[in-house]
């Protein structure tokens, strides 16, 4: 008797895995000092938290979406059905970009919301911006409460209204995964996919980490589309930096929004 693994398992556990991997791969190329966009020492003395409490509380974000996709799956399985249809690949890419455009819109106006909203940025959201130096691992640094209602719900929306199957979800939420973990890399390395393809990447994302950008570039993980809709768009040079490596500088005068 062969042992098989559910896609609902697989759909849990995969992005999980995944987070770690790829952010493990950036991890041995930390000297590659010529791609930072921030320096060794910035890093050191910009950021307000250890990365041992970043393990630590990505870990418990993980866990806490671990179960809701348990629960999620549950609730709308369908004891395996699923598996046996067949789906074409429209089907598939257009579950795939309503899945995105879903994401990104929740995340949009969630994200901006806390930052607008002294309190939540004050006791939620400033959390993740402990981080003013990016780093791969650090990606889904999060208070609890913001990674339930940021991610989680908006993974579950975006799997809702989708349609898509659990094992299309496998595919997609590590896709999201490595996208997102790829944004907070913080690294600018040649022949990088995600920076050809998506204008929302790792330099545009750096913009918003820091104080001349909090109020901008909301948008997450896929499109810039919310923020040159409703102007919190903020473009952006790539400059190489004396000493090596590279300074994402705006190209606009600040405006408080």
């Amino acid at each position: 008797m062969g042992f098989e693994v559910s896609d609902e398992l697989l759909g849990t556990v995969v992005p999980v895995l995944v987070y770690w991997v790829y952010s493990g791969i950036y991890v041995l190329m930390d000297s590659f000092d010529e791609y930072r966009l921030h320096t060794r020492k910035d890093e050191d003395e910009k950021n307000l938290v250890t990365k041992r409490t970043v393990v630590k509380g990505v870990l418990l974000q993980q866990t806490i979406q671990a179960v809701v996709a348990i629960i999620l799956f549950t609730v709308t399985g369908d004891d395996g059905a699923s598996a046996d249809v067949k789906h074409s690949f429209i089907d598939l890419a257009r579950q795939f970009v309503t899945a995105m455009l879903v994401l990104d819109t929740w995340q949009y106006f969630m994200h901006r919301y806390m930052h607008h909203n002294k309190f939540l940025y004050k006791h939620i959201h400033s959390q993740h911006h402990r981080l003013v130096v990016p780093y791969a691992f650090g990606a889904l640094y999060n208070h609890p409460v913001e990674g339930l209602l940021l991610d989680t719900i908006g993974g579950a929306l975006s799997f809702l209204l989708s349609g898509m199957s659990p094992r299309a979800s496998i595919f997609f939420f590590s896709f999201a995964t490595i996208k997102t973990v790829d944004d907070h890399c913080g690294l600018w390395l040649p022949g990088n996919l995600f920076h050809v393809l998506f204008r929302n990447n790792t330099a545009y994302h750096d913009v918003h980490h820091q104080l001349y950008g909090n109020k901008y570039n909301f948008s997450q993980p896929f499109f810039v589309m919310w923020d040159r809709i409703l102007g919190t768009y903020m473009p952006y040079s790539l400059e190489k930096r004396t000493g090596g490596g590279f300074e994402v500088r705006p190209v606009k005068e600040v405006k408080e929004i």
